[in-house]
């Protein structure tokens, strides 16, 4: 199957997110789409799944014209998207998702065992050690993300779209689906390929296009390319380089402390940070570094004790994190930290609007000038502050939700980020890293943000806490770190533990005898 794209163009009023678009995606090819967030990369996959439709250009596939697909029509031309935020229901379990409204009947009642069969089939092809029976919502994300492809290769997909798709993986659950997606080029699947993540591209992609403003700037093989060639075409004019973080007085006393801080899967931690420290939580997904920060916010019962400012705190919830001046960045921006109907500049003066209010009436005009200070400094990519949140990429609502805690009228002294960069382009990279750094420098806000990739943590911060198991491992200063230390950390913590762990076919007996088939 080849599916090809031609001049496609889409605007949404004097906004162009398409501007003659032109590429193919050949069967049997893993083809990266990459770009700055914003760059029109959700747009192109929207007009081949059936959610957008372009205003001008045409989709040829296997040589058959359209100027717009419907997703049923999609669907039914083999062509499946595999989103960011998966489209499966929790409470179902993964033969119900994986048969939701296309159910296998017989004189009107359901063949259950069927579709259990058809189910360890579909898991088996994908690799997946997720049972029938298991309800999704207990899966792990790299289950949940097997279970969705093999949805979609239910249906006879010959072309996948795969979105972010090891955004939320653990290094192990992407090593596993980097396997997979090798595997179903073999099947002479197309795949289009939508990550942030170049060492991914450069080991996964047989062809590369980059967008840029809506407009397709370069396309070239990975085999005749580098990665600085790729960084080099997404940035256009602008560096991507990132100039680690000035030093902080050493000398002052701290102005975050946890003293005996613990609760459960996290072990009895001390640790502190002066004023305008960055300092990083480096570990695998399940290190305790989601868990750390989340409790500092409020959202565990701990025992130990939080000092802001030399100051003992009571944290209960977020509400009372807040008011000591500690606020977080989750790692998922759209259920956890946005608010996606209101506008860029209502979640940006969210937290303080009751602050600026006079006699209990709204201030626009100091509101105004709060967002149009706190979009300027953030870049925001497009700066209309009336546009509602949820219509901007990725990067550019990371940026929005990070403003509601630094804007001006802000009182926040301690910056928690949850993975602050996931699923940010380089350029929005850049850019946020850039804030950061400036905010702990002026401002002498303390920041402790979490993260798996060394780039990121010797970017970034002056220094990095190891995480395993729910406990401090070591401190060390970025000064003492390169990367491959923090990569051969965190891959032999991970190998150590897989090693001991057991087989997916000794619990699960049914997924060797099916692959061998």
């Amino acid at each position: 199957m080849s599916v090809a794209v031609k001049n496609l163009t889409k605007r949404y009023g004097a906004t162009v997110a398409l501007d003659n678009v032109t590429l193919e995606i050949k069967s049997g090819e893993v083809h990266a789409l990459l770009g700055h967030n914003g760059a029109g990369k959700s747009t192109v996959i929207g007009c081949l799944g059936g959610r957008t439709s372009p205003n001008e250009g045409v989709i040829t596939i296997d040589g058959q014209d359209f100027t717009e697909l419907s997703p049923q029509e999609s669907i039914r031309q083999g062509i499946a998207v595999i989103y960011q935020h998966l489209s499966l229901i929790d409470s179902l379990t993964v033969t119900e998702n994986l048969f939701l409204g296309l159910e296998k009947s017989r004189a009107g009642f359901v063949e259950r065992s069927r579709q259990r069969e058809i189910a360890w089939e579909c898991l088996s092809r994908v690799g997946a050690t997720a049972r029938p029976g298991d309800r999704v919502g207990d899966l792990a994300m790299g289950q949940r993300q097997l279970v969705e492809i093999a949805k979609a290769l239910r249906r006879d997909t010959n072309l996948l779209i795969l979105d972010e798709p090891t955004a939320a993986l653990s290094p192990t659950e992407a090593e596993r689906l980097a396997i997979l997606v090798d595997q179903l080029r073999e099947e002479g699947i197309a795949i289009l390929y939508v990550t942030h993540l170049l060492n991914e591209v450069m080991q996964l992609a047989d062809r590369v296009t980059v967008l840029r403003s809506g407009s397709a700037v370069w396309s070239e093989r990975t085999a005749d390319i580098t990665k600085a060639d790729v960084v080099s075409a997404i940035s256009g004019d602008h560096t991507a380089a990132n100039i680690r973080p000035a030093p902080c007085d050493a000398t002052v006393d701290a102005l975050f402390e946890l003293r005996g801080f613990s609760t459960e899967g996290l072990e009895s931690l001390d640790l502190s940070l002066q004023p305008g420290e960055i300092v990083c939580l480096y570990g695998l997904i399940g290190s305790g570094r989601t868990r750390l920060l989340e409790t500092v916010f409020g959202r565990r019962r701990y025992r130990g004790e939080v000092l802001v400012e030399g100051k003992s705190h009571l944290i209960r919830n977020p509400n009372d994190a807040l008011k000591a001046g500690i606020a977080l960045v989750p790692s998922d921006r759209i259920k956890q930290g946005l608010f996606g109907r209101l506008t860029a500049a209502e979640n940006t003066v969210t937290r303080v609007m009751s602050t600026l209010a006079r006699f209990a009436v709204r201030d626009w005009r100091q509101e105004r000038r709060i967002v149009e200070d706190t979009t300027n400094s953030m870049s925001l990519r497009p700066n209309v502050p009336d546009l509602a949140a949820s219509r901007y990429s990725g990067g550019n609502q990371q940026k929005i939700l990070i403003g509601r805690w630094i804007n001006s009228a802000s009182e926040v002294k301690v910056l928690l980020l949850d993975d602050p960069t996931q699923g940010v382009d380089v350029g929005a990279r850049s850019e946020i890293y850039e804030v950061i750094r400036t905010l702990a420098a002026t401002r002498r806000i303390s920041v402790l943000f979490s993260t798996n990739e060394p780039e990121e943590a010797l970017a970034l911060a002056h220094r990095v806490i190891f995480m395993r198991e729910g406990k401090i491992d070591e401190s060390l200063t970025t000064d003492e770190l390169v990367e491959e230390t923090l990569l051969e950390r965190v891959h032999s913590d991970s190998l150590a533990h897989s090693s001991s762990a057991e087989p997916a076919t000794a619990r699960f007996p049914h997924t060797e005898s099916l692959r061998k088939q």
